[in-house]
């Protein structure tokens, strides 16, 4: 069923798109208004002509700064659904799939972003606001390491992406982010409805506390695959010391994270390329208290509501010290004891 918008002029009329050009015109001009204004779009086709990933161009590229410590990276890619999918939007989107797997091309594309950046006094001010004191180059490099995804901004919904999305769990439902995005006109202006809403709270915060289920086709090696050897050492240590102490806890992987469940989730690990996010249930200062040597961040009040009470995240990105990171788990659930 698709979405009828009303208001005081009575039924407001869609403004379909002919032209690819013209639908990729408008996630350009209205960038800020989509995604954030902690973000920054690059428009490719102008700022960037030469990039080929994968042998494909994207629309876009994307990064998501509302979090200058981990920032997400988008290759954005804008399309009508009237296009075969089989035959011009999946060989598209595999394309960039393949380009992520080469750390040569990655560290082109790196590269090229940053001269753009400093060529571009307007961008360069932009990114150094947005960062702080930060060093552009190496957040541009960390991200795009880090964080590899792919925005598909389309006019319609296909029926192809359920499918595809169930088959290819490991590249599409992993990477790929598909947004509806549709524009209505009224005496008033334009109206644009974005489905889902892209501001917001990562949608691994929208379901901490709503597991999938038994969804057998997220599993650890799910998370883990193509992430650095120091990365699995670092998971595979923590679980076997948990697991060590608490025989009984569990680990569930669901798609946007690896929970420990004790009846109840207590603890959920989000795997990156090169670090592991953890979450754990406990304030921000009594963790701080015990965790010395890793980086801790503080969840905003919203935050802390989705994950259901006191709540920070630490970031791993070395097998060292891992000892704290134990005994902070323990502090978090006080009746975890080597009975459970």
């Amino acid at each position: 069923m698709g979405i009828t918008l009303f208001n005081n002029e009575g039924k407001l009329s869609e403004q379909k798109f002919d032209l690819e050009e013209d639908f990729e015109r408008e996630v350009v001009y209205n960038s800020k208004k989509f995604f954030g204004e902690k973000t920054i779009y690059l428009d490719v086709k102008k700022k960037i002509k030469t990039v080929s990933l994968g042998g494909a161009i994207p629309d876009g590229i994307l990064f998501n700064l509302e979090d200058p410590e981990d920032i997400k990276f988008f290759l954005v890619e804008s399309e009508l659904a009237k296009h075969d999918f089989y035959k011009h939007i999946f060989p598209q989107i595999t394309k960039f799939l393949a380009f992520f797997k080469s750390q040569d091309s990655l560290n082109l594309l790196v590269d090229k972003i940053y001269s753009v950046i400093t060529e571009d006094d307007n961008l360069l001010s932009e990114f150094r606001k947005l960062l702080g004191n930060r060093e552009i180059y190496k957040s541009i490099k960390d991200s795009i390491e880090n964080s590899q995804n792919i925005l598909l901004i389309i006019d319609e919904d296909k029926e192809e992406f359920e499918e595809i999305m169930n088959t290819y769990t490991d590249t599409w439902d992993k990477f790929v982010r598909i947004h509806v995005l549709k524009k209505y006109k009224s005496q008033d202006g334009n109206i644009y409805v974005l489905d889902p809403d892209f501001v917001g709270e990562d949608p691994i915060f929208e379901i901490a506390q709503k597991d999938l289920g038994d969804v057998t086709r997220y599993t650890e090696g799910y998370h883990l695959e193509g992430t650095s050897p120091v990365v699995q050492n670092i998971y595979k240590k923590l679980k076997e010391r948990i697991i060590e102490s608490f025989p009984n806890l569990i680990f569930n992987p669901q798609k946007y994270y690896v929970s420990i469940r004790n009846g109840k989730n207590i603890a959920y690990f989000h795997i990156k390329k090169k670090k592991i996010n953890l979450t754990l249930m406990l304030s921000y200062e009594k963790g701080s208290e015990i965790i010395k040597n890793h980086r801790l961040k503080k969840y905003t009040e919203g935050i802390e509501k989705f994950y259901g009470g006191p709540s920070f995240e630490v970031v791993i990105e070395t097998e060292d010290n891992l000892d704290e990171i134990f005994e902070a788990l323990k502090k978090s659930t006080p009746n975890l004891s080597l009975e459970t």
